[in-house]
């Protein structure tokens, strides 16, 4: 679907939900089962409060028509079309072509991506994935997958080394050590909260 059709279509569409329908929507963002329907309940909200549904395609790091698919479900019926469809058949699994995606994708920041966060969680990892390949795995399976392949998270480390005089850190430990072998500068009560104290 062109561009341009999606802005028209945005123009025609009523994304304001009744006060009920916020109730409901909202209640799904934060108690449904399915992690799936908590992440479209979302892009609903969203398109409610008055954000386009390219901005909320980025948001949720999807496409736009991806957005479109799931207001339409939920037009036609209400909370039920936001959960995933029953598919015949073996269920998909990661392909090889999937699984370097995956390495690929987690070697780049989602800045460079052009997405809006900082940080992939598993879950907007997972559906940026299905947005690339195709392939949705649910969220059991693909925290499974990412254990098999042993990715783990790390928080991130914030280091300002980068930003300290060198000479100064070097002279800091001296003096420090020196602190600590010398009797008369030590304190009889520990200071909490500086390494600064008062000479006795």
């Amino acid at each position: 679907m062109s561009e341009d059709r999606l802005v028209s279509m945005s123009r025609q569409v009523n994304f304001t939900l009744s006060a009920e329908q916020v109730e409901i929507v909202r209640d799904a963002m934060n108690a449904s089962p399915h992690p799936e329907v908590r992440h479209r309940a979302t892009a609903i909200h969203l398109l409610h409060l008055g954000h386009p549904p390219e901005a909320v395609a980025e948001m949720l790091a999807v496409g736009t028509s991806t957005v479109w698919t799931w207001h339409r479900r939920w037009r036609r019926v209400g909370l039920d079309g936001l959960v995933n469809q029953a598919r015949s058949g073996r269920p998909t699994k990661a392909t090889p072509t999937y699984l370097q995606q995956l390495d690929e994708v987690l070697q780049k920041d989602p800045a460079e991506l052009g997405l809006s966060f900082a940080l992939w969680t598993i879950n907007r990892l997972r559906l940026y994935l299905a947005e690339q390949t195709g392939i949705l795995l649910s969220y059991t399976r693909f925290r499974a997958l990412l254990a098999k392949h042993h990715y783990v998270w790390r928080e991130p480390k914030h280091d300002l080394s980068d930003l300290q005089d060198k000479d100064a850190q070097v002279v800091a430990i001296e003096v420090l050590d020196w602190l600590k072998k010398t009797p008369r500068f030590i304190p009889s009560r520990p200071s909490n909260s500086s390494l600064w104290t008062k000479r006795r």
